[in-house]
């Protein structure tokens, strides 16, 4: 087995074609072919379902795409670090929760750099997205949170996928909403006084948990609720049906708009408040690349937190 194969493979499925795949790589379709059979004959395994419209990975080669990418990740943050790059694309990923900040990081990160010799990426997805983002290295950095309600989950997710979870600020709740709001103007917001608003939370898809939400105070009995894909919808129904969703109060006018605010959560013996612990996870035990570094160098600066600091 090589690295080149391992680029192979990994190219391969994500292009989804063999000749397409060769032509991006430089090779020849017969080369590129002969080179997987041969890993595939390696190995004992088949890797790809060859059909008339492409290529596709097996349940095998599914379960080996990850462990590809880890090793052959690691190979180009050695390159990155110690070795010359030339004229090699590097690649950055980040997967998050739909948290404004984390793209304020990327931006400012991306600022630092030819974007013409670097191949980025930001992904605000579904919880489990993240998870799964970074367990495979389709990003190098997953930005989400842990509560004392969905830890012990998390960590289990976190452990199954080899992955670790490095913790950056603790934060109370927050009720974010449009600055039009009839509760804008109040010092604190309960439960009690959200009753008659629709509460807004992101989509976690067929497998939604309660583990899994975005939002903070999950499990709480909410009467009025409208789930969300994206930020810009979520912002909009603020402003439109007078909505609002539990956040950790870190906004991002430059991002979001100076159109809406955070107020604290005021809690009650039935609604308490809770802890967001706010956090990055990456592979277990990877060597982070300069891009990573910087990334993550960007979140605690602008959540104004050193290295170290909690």
């Amino acid at each position: 087995m090589t690295l080149q194969q391992l680029n192979y493979i990994i190219t391969i499925s994500e292009i989804g074609s063999i000749n397409r795949a060769a032509e991006k790589l430089y090779v020849s379709q017969p080369s590129l072919t002969s080179a997987i059979k041969e890993l595939e004959k390696e190995l004992g395994i088949v890797l790809f379902n060859r059909t008339a419209r492409g290529v596709t990975l097996t349940a095998e080669g599914v379960s080996f795409l990850p462990y590809a990418r880890q090793v052959y990740g690691q190979y180009l943050n050695l390159l990155e670090k110690y070795g010359k790059a030339g004229e090699r694309k590097q690649r950055f990923g980040v997967s998050c929760q739909h948290y404004s900040f984390a793209v304020k990081a990327f931006v400012e990160m991306v600022k630092a750099y030819d974007v013409a010799k670097y191949e980025f990426a930001i992904r605000e997805t579904k919880t489990l997205g993240v998870i799964g983002d970074v367990a495979s290295l389709r990003s190098e950095v997953g930005i989400l949170y842990l509560s004392d309600f969905n830890r012990k989950a998390m960590q289990k997710l976190f452990r199954t996928n080899g992955l670790t979870f490095h913790h950056l600020i603790n934060c109370n709740a927050y009720v974010y909403l449009w600055k039009g709001h009839p509760l804008a103007g109040r010092a604190s917001i309960s439960f009690d006084d959200l009753a008659p608003y629709p509460c807004l939370s992101f989509e976690q898809g067929d497998e939604s948990s309660f583990y899994f939400s975005e939002e903070i105070l999950s499990t709480n009995e909410y009467p009025r609720s409208i789930k969300v894909t994206d930020r810009a919808t979520n912002l909009n129904l603020m402003t439109g049906l007078n909505g609002y969703t539990l956040c950790s109060g870190i906004i991002c006018e430059e991002l979001n708009g100076s159109d809406f605010i955070a107020v604290p959560y005021e809690a009650d013996s039935n609604n308490p408040n809770s802890i967001m612990d706010v956090g990055y996870v990456v592979r277990a035990n990877a060597i982070l690349s300069p891009l990573a570094e910087r990334y993550v160098a960007e979140i605690r600066r602008y959540l104004g937190i050193g290295e170290g600091e909690v």
